[in-house]
């Protein structure tokens, strides 16, 4: 047994299910935390508050110091990120960066981390517990059997509403505009979003990169079909710390 001190910690993603973890756990959560990036939807930050009054307890907000937006990773970078080799500048600098600051200056604790994983998500579950062996985890809603509709059921019981994203038909509450979508999903944010569909085709042009792909090649966001694409059958997970374990933990 380590003489170390505990922490037990809960980064809420601005998702549904990682607040309902946190809050399920809320008795023994030591630490809640949110990194925030310029990109998210407005009421992102509307919803981190409504947990805090849900949970009695404030939520720790962190932020890159090197960037503040996805834009700014991808113009440093040169490129939006490559599906193959699971690299995105955003996801590895405005949030990996900023956990592994965290986590290092937090190395003398034993760190239990709770996770928002559902029922659903077991086989995620256990890749995790394999990726972050140094650490202890917990994933309250496996443990109890809730799927990803009971945890947004439970968040309208406490009185929170969802955040805006879920609303407006997206399975996440990714940043707005994220890198990881397909034809549908772009198509979508042209129709909810148009000035983020339009500065996003503007940058793919100036630094000579296409979001997207299909077996034909690349394709730029001023030549996508407003038809193409049905976001319902596109996989697209949350962009969480789990993302991060992608690009090396």
């Amino acid at each position: 047994m380590s003489g170390r001190p505990k922490l037990k910690v809960c980064w809420i993603s601005a998702g549904v299910s990682s607040f309902v973890s946190g809050w399920l756990e809320r008795e023994t959560v030591d630490e809640y935390i949110y990194i925030d990036i310029a990109d998210q939807h407005p009421d992102s930050l509307r919803f981190i508050r409504d947990c805090e009054k849900a949970l009695g307890r404030e939520v720790k907000i962190l932020k890159s110091d090197e960037y503040d937006s996805v834009e700014e990773c991808i113009r440093a970078c040169g490129h939006v990120g490559n599906l193959r080799t699971g690299f995105y500048p955003c996801t590895n600098w405005l949030k990996k960066r900023v956990r592994k600051k965290w986590e290092y200056e937090h190395r003398d604790y034993d760190i239990t981390y709770v996770w928002g994983f559902d029922v659903d998500e077991t086989e995620r579950a256990d890749r995790l517990i394999d990726a972050m062996p140094q650490f202890s985890h917990v994933f309250p809603l496996i443990d109890k059997q809730l799927t990803k509709q009971d945890a947004h059921g439970l968040c309208a019981e406490l009185g929170i509403k969802r955040p805006a994203m879920y609303d407006l038909g997206y399975s996440n509450n990714n940043c707005r505009g994220c890198v990881k979508g397909g034809q549908g999903y772009w198509n979508k944010i042209r129709k909810d979003f148009p000035e983020v569909f339009e500065d996003r085709a503007k940058m793919e042009r100036e630094i000579g990169h296409t979001i997207l792909h299909d077996e034909n090649g690349p394709i730029f966001l001023d030549e996508l079909d407003p038809n193409a694409g049905r976001m319902s059958e596109e996989i697209m997970q949350d962009c969480s710390i789990f993302c991060q374990l992608a690009i090396g933990g």
